[in-house]
């Protein structure tokens, strides 16, 4: 290791697919559209994979994209009401992530959540998750004036922590992750085990690493460090 390295001692995490498996609550709230709107609902698999993605996205798959504009906003509207009311009935942090954040509030590492998911649903699903006073910064959809892929929120999310970008490490399961946490410049690992479409390769993405299970996060830290 060189004299100069900087060391990661921050871990961000996206938050839907990455930090939370919010795929069944988020089903759930498509389903009962469709079923509302006197359609057939969606296999669990096939919507699972456009969660990341958005309340829009899962309104394309279950409708189609040539709704007129009302009718789509009319259903977002809809679909956003009867999620805020199921946040977390099936919400559960992915497997190892608990073991990860006590890891790393044992070893005195702070870690956040940057989320496009927006503050009036984050905020709510992060204290209903017990995570929301452990976390050192929540940055959402709306914290600041840009979305990812934009790293406007990455970098928002280093001044509320007090450090630099390339102290921390981004972890996400979307190319646009990838992409925000690169422009903000920062070392990136995509999560394999989030909802990815089979149309989407994450070894294209141009991450640093990819992981399998969240476990892998701090074997990849440490390798960085010893670079």
């Amino acid at each position: 290791m060189s004299a100069n390295h900087t060391l990661i001692k921050q871990i961000l995490l996206d938050l839907d697919g990455t930090l939370a498996d919010t795929a069944q609550d988020l089903v759930f709230t498509l389903n009962t559209l469709l079923k509302n709107e006197g359609r057939r609902p969606l296999p669990f698999e096939q919507a699972r994979a456009q969660v990341s993605h958005g309340a829009n996205a899962l309104i394309e798959l279950g409708f189609g994209d040539a709704l007129p504009a009302n009718k789509f906003k009319q259903l977002t509207a809809q679909f956003l009401e009867i999620y805020q009311n199921h946040l977390t009935h099936k919400t559960v942090l992915f497997p190892g992530m608990a073991t990860l954040l006590d890891t790393l509030e044992t070893r005195n590492q702070r870690w956040g959540v940057v989320t496009n998911k927006p503050s009036w649903l984050t905020n709510p699903l992060m204290e209903e998750l017990g995570l929301a006073h452990r976390a050192a910064c929540i940055v959402s959809g709306d914290t600041v004036e840009n979305k990812k892929p934009h790293p406007q929120p990455l970098l928002h999310a280093c001044k509320l922590m007090g450090v630099s970008a390339d102290e921390c490490l981004y972890v996400g399961d979307a190319k646009r992750d990838i992409e925000a946490g690169q422009r903000a410049g920062m070392k990136t690992l995509a999560a394999r085990f989030g909802y990815i479409d089979d149309g989407d390769d994450p070894a294209t993405w141009g991450a640093d690493g990819m992981i399998e299970h969240a476990d892998e996060i701090l074997v990849w830290q440490q390798r960085f460090n010893q670079i």
